[in-house]
Parts: structure tokens; sequence; C-alpha cells
């Protein structure tokens, strides 16, 4: 962070000092909103939560070196009090942003892949010069200021990762760090319900391509008509990615190893080079092709940039970690979240992974999708239902559609096959019988019954809703729960 004394920083935030503050002491970072992440020079954020209130540990926040506390009420330690913190941070963000001359800032954006095109862009620039990027999905109103006020005057990339949980957000996340490149990946189903329809969710996430500047660049997917229709709303350069003729930036002769990891050839404008990705899922292949274009706009050489697509590992937790146990049993870990089209990327992996294998999942019923969710959460039951799975776990509440789907799917698949029904126990080393499906409470009760049905060599999915929890269910099976 830009060192900033006490006084700026209550004048930027239209804050009042207290509790002994002094005005000529300086905040040199890092801002934080747990006090546990507090050290000498920071500065606390104090924010009242649903189960915990940060005011409480804003004394605990000054022993352990903060030099201040950026709080909405007195407490008994140097103070700014503002108003409304989350407004108070995106102001110091602002500012922040406005006085980095030196920075070129990277909008990413879209319904899936976000993080992942994030981590694989903070790793291009990186071989430019310094960046910052968020850790994981720091990505809303509180996240998205506090990874702006990382960045200092030897920053020379801020590449950020923007989210939509209503119209007008992307837009005030912009503002912020107002960007030079913009990189829209796909408009999906993901938070359906919130914005009721995919029009209007493609209207807030060409949010981002509306706050490019005319000397800007739109990187937007050519595959996904939503998006390529978003050129029309900048005045900014447009450059597209995808598959077909039309993208600038395209892969070609897309091949899946047994992992399920992809190789391509990357075509650009100025030459091809040969990517071998170790991310898992053909649905890599797109998050890599918009983290390319906006490389090769950076002015990155087509060779290096296959060399470091090349080269990235997972960098964010619980996005399609794969990890085999030492009885061979393979554990996808995509639990972060979920959406329809996140679902069906995920299942692919598992065909692919678990090619001529038993294989299994753990799923749950996914939320915010509105007057669309039973038909949606029933088409993910038919989805899992027709995976050919030895055996499904549907997790948590509002279960029903996603049950009525699989089971309706699994029936007809055993029926063809002459098998016996769902929920039948697994037996024998194929998937050749029907799918046993099952309904628990939770994240735990799933491990406690997948772990009486795996054997050596099998293959387990496990994916849901954020609020679910399901990495519980995986670290368990991997034996590494905390």
């Amino acid at each position: 962070m830009i060192p900033l004394p006490l006084a700026r920083i209550a004048e930027l935030t239209a804050g009042a000092l207290s509790g002994m503050a002094d005005p000529r002491a300086v905040v040199r970072g890092p801002v934080v909103i747990d006090s546990r992440q507090v050290e000498p020079g920071s500065l606390f954020a104090a924010f009242r939560g649903a189960n915990v209130d940060g005011h409480e540990y804003a004394v605990q926040a000054v022993r352990a070196g903060a030099v201040a506390v950026l709080a909405s009420r007195p407490v008994e330690a140097p103070t700014v009090i503002v108003p409304d913190v989350a407004a108070a941070l995106a102001a110091l963000a602002t500012a922040v942003a406005g006085s980095l001359p030196q920075a070129t800032v990277l909008g990413v954006t879209g319904s899936a892949g976000k993080t992942t095109t994030k981590d694989l862009l903070a790793r291009l620039t990186g071989r430019i010069g310094p960046t910052i990027a968020p850790v994981g999905s720091f990505n809303n109103e509180i996240g998205h200021p506090l990874t702006v006020l990382k960045a200092d005057l030897d920053t020379r990339f801020l590449v950020l990762e923007l989210s939509a949980r209503d119209a007008g957000h992307i837009a005030h996340l912009a503002a912020i760090a107002p960007p030079s490149i913009g990189v829209v990946l796909n408009v999906g189903t993901a938070h359906l319900g919130v914005f009721g329809g995919k029009d209007a969710i493609a209207k807030a996430k060409g949010e981002l391509v509306e706050a490019l500047p005319s000397t800007g660049v739109a990187v937007l997917n050519a595959d996904d008509p939503l998006v390529r229709d978003m050129a029309g709303r900048t005045d900014a350069r447009v450059t597209f990615f995808g598959r077909g003729e039309e993208a600038a930036i395209r892969a070609e002769e897309v091949t899946l190893d047994e992992r399920g990891r992809a190789s391509f050839r990357l075509r650009t404008p100025s030459g091809v080079a040969y990517v071998r990705l170790r991310l898992y899922g053909e649905h890599a292949v797109d998050n890599a092709l918009a983290a390319a274009a906006a490389g090769y706009e950076l002015g990155l050489p087509v060779a290096t940039i296959a060399e470091e697509l090349s080269e990235a590992e997972p960098r964010s937790r619980w996005r399609m970690e794969v990890t085999d146990r030492p009885d061979g049993v393979t554990v996808i870990n995509d639990a972060y979240n979920a959406n329809p089209d996140s679902m069906r990327a995920a299942f692919e992996a598992l065909g692919v992974v678990g090619a001529g294998r038993r294989r299994f999942a753990v799923i749950a019923a996914l939320r915010e999708l509105g007057e669309e969710s039973a038909t949606l959460n029933e088409e993910l039951g038919r989805l899992a239902g027709n995976a050919g799975l030895t055996g499904l776990i549907v997790a948590g509440p509002d279960a029903g559609p996603v049950l009525e789907g699989a089971f309706a799917a699994s029936s007809q698949a055993a029926a063809a096959q002459g098998a016996p029904p769902p929920g039948a126990p697994p037996a024998g080393p194929y998937p050749q019988q029907g799918t046993r499906i099952v309904h628990v409470a939770d994240a735990e009760a799933a491990a406690q019954e997948l772990a009486s049905w795996l054997m050596p060599g099998d293959a387990v999915l496990v994916k849901g809703p954020r609020a679910m929890g399901l990495e519980r269910t995986a670290e368990r099976v991997l034996g590494s729960a905390r």
C-alpha cells in the first residue's frame, strides 16, 4: 500500500479521528478485515457481520500492530470513524488507484472461470512487471478494494476479478480502479434467480466493457453470442478469443490426455505456439485463451504466452483440484461453487478422468436460480443420472428436483441395460448396473457415506454451491480434513 497518514485517510473517507488517533501516524499496510492478519503498520477495517462484529476486535488489532481502526462507531483504540466502512474502503482504494499512473488495470468478469483466468493472467503480467491480483475470489465490494489497496508505486499491473450480484455492481467496482483492458468470459446461468434471465446477466457483465476508455481493449469470447454482442457497447478496441475463425486468438486441434488436461495450438495474428495445460478439464482452454488474448494485447510474444500457460498450476483452492490417494482413488475437488454450466463441465472432466473406472459424485442442489430452480435442478439430476455413475450422493436441502431427475435418468439407463434399478448397492469393478442414489443431510454425512462405497481405483467428483461446504467432503475422503 502507498503510505498514508491518518489525517489523509480521514480526509479521503470523510471520516473523523477518534480514540487519541495521531493524525501524523502513517499506515503502510496492509489493510485487513481479519484481526488475525494484522501486521505492524496495518489499518484494520471493522465490519459488523451476521455472527461477528469486527469492532469487538479493535483493541486486539491495535495491540498486534495496527496503526488504527476504520470503524463505524467509537472503539477503545485509535480510530477513523466513518458512516459506512465498505464505502470508506472503496473511497480509499479509488484514491490509491488514482495515484498509480504507471499501473495498468485489467478486469476479468464472466459467469464461470473468472478466478482461473485471473490467476493465469496474473502469471502472464508477472513476466512484464510487478503484479497485484486478488487471492482466491476477492471480487466483491469488500475484496475488490482490499486488493487494490495492496498496490504501491512499484506496481505495474492490477489484475482484478469483478463479480456481479446485481445490476450496477460491476460498474461500481470498475469505478474504483478503472480498467484499461476488460475481459468477458461468458454469460451463463449463475445467479439466474437474482437477475431474472441471461439477457439481464449479459447487461450486468457488459458494464465492464462500458467502463473501458476509448484507448482501452475489450477482450471478448467470440463463441458466446451474448458476449460477442458486447462489442457494440464500448468505444474501446475489441479483440476476440475462442475456437472459431472469427477469433483473433484461438485454439486449434484441442486434445485431452487421460487426466483431462488439454493441449492445443495457440494461434495469434503474429504466429502460433503449442500449449499443454496442467489445468484440468476442457473448459480450461477457454480461460487460457482469454488470458492469452489479454497478454497478447500487452505485447507478450506468443511463445512466452504458451510457455507460461503450459507451466501454470492451479492457484486457487477447490477449483478442479485432482488428487490421487495412495490406493488409487482419484478425487476431483471442484467444490468452491457451482452453477448449471460449471456442473456440466465438471461431469465432462469426471468422464475423462474416470474412464474405465467406477465413478461416483457428490453434489448438492444449485441455488439462486429463481423461477427456473426446479427445472434446472432436475436437469442437473438427469445430467448426473446419465453420467454412468456407480453411485451418486445428493447432499443438503432442496434436493427433491435433483433426486427426481437423477432417479428418472438412471432408471431409463438401467432399463436399457437390463440392470438393477437405482438404489441397488454398488457392485463389480465397473458401472454396468444402475446408479445407486442417496440423499444425505450435509457434507459430513456425504463423506461418511462415500467412504463406505469407495474401492481402490475409483474416481470421485465433489461439486456443489459454496454454502454447502462440500470441500470438507473431499478433504475427509482424502484424509486431510482440518
